[in-house]
């Protein structure tokens, strides 16, 4: 990031059915008037924006202006702690109108933006490309499933791959309900190494992202559930790809061939929006951005750069 100019700041964000004034903190990292802004959206719900930095270096290599923003109920955003298990208040709609909220503030509307959602960030983000927003360009979504009940027919097979003793626990633990023992911490930590980062040890923007969860799992746990392959939470049922061909901007899937995100919950994406490239990552799981990250920053920046 030599030379990039960075800086932060808060919006406010508006909720009608929060109990209290929220805020949105965001952080850029280049000039956001001299080019076209690439909007982060980070996973979870509720990892924060720090294990997505690496993409700063499209900013350094590509020139593009990076715009890294903390979620509602993450980071140094607003957190809803009181909220938790509130179906109706962690909506898509919320962060929808949270997003949104940052491009009117920060005057993109004209100028146009660019999107790339990671994991549930490339969940959101698909939906919010399938509203057509005006000043949208181009649209990535690294990991992101098209489908929730396809995203668990793909951790099925993934399971049943991990060593026998590994698998027998995370089983018993699912019929008990036992999602905070230390064994099923252990049997997820070996389900994480092998399909969420390779890398050993994490990077500490990585590290970062699982503190910001423990730290608060608010909306984690009410959207999502106690962990990434046990989803029990409001969006247990999500199909996003029905809304697939309302996204008219060109678009850029990307997974790894470890991927919790596996072909088979991405392949829908591929079939149903009409402007759509899809890239693989060879080495890599779901952190391809750290785990191949040369190789990550020339396909993103390659596309967002060219046309289709």
């Amino acid at each position: 990031m030599t030379g990039s100019t960075i800086t932060d700041g808060e919006v406010p964000f508006e909720v009608s059915n929060a109990g209290k004034p929220c805020k949105t903190w965001y952080k850029t990292v280049g000039d956001i008037d001299s080019g076209t802004p690439l909007i982060v959206l980070h996973g979870g719900p509720g990892a924060g924006h720090e294990y997505l930095l690496s993409l700063s270096d499209l900013n350094e290599e590509y020139d593009i202006p990076i715009i890294f923003y903390d979620q509602i109920g993450s980071g140094k955003s607003t957190h809803l702690r009181e909220k938790q298990g509130d179906t109706s208040f962690w909506t898509f709609d919320l962060y929808i109108q949270e997003l949104d909220n940052l491009v009117e503030r920060l005057n993109l509307r004209d100028r146009g933006f660019y999107l790339i959602g990671q994991s549930w960030g490339g969940m959101f983000g698909a939906a919010y490309a399938s509203r057509r927003p005006r000043g949208l360009k181009n649209l990535i979504i690294s990991g992101g499933p098209a489908s929730i009940p396809l995203l668990l027919k793909g951790y099925e097979g993934l399971i049943a791959a991990l060593p026998s003793d590994i698998r027998a626990t995370i089983e018993d633990c699912n019929k008990r309900g036992d999602y905070e023992s230390p064994e099923f911490e252990k049997a997820s930590a070996v389900f994480y190494a092998r399909h969420v980062c390779r890398l050993d040890p994490y990077p500490p923007e990585v590290q970062s992202a699982f503190r910001n969860l423990k730290d608060d799992p608010t909306a984690y746990l009410t959207l999502q559930g106690p962990s990434e392959f046990v989803i029990i939470g409001s969006f247990k049922d999500w199909e996003g790809w029905r809304e697939g061909h309302k996204i008219e901007v060109p678009t850029l899937i990307l997974n790894g061939r470890y991927d919790e995100a596996t072909d088979l919950c991405m392949e829908p994406w591929f079939r149903t929006i009409p402007k759509v490239k899809w890239v693989t990552f060879e080495n890599s799981s779901h952190m391809a951005h750290f785990e191949d990250r040369e190789r990550f920053m020339q396909v993103c920046g390659g596309f967002l750069l060219a046309d289709l």
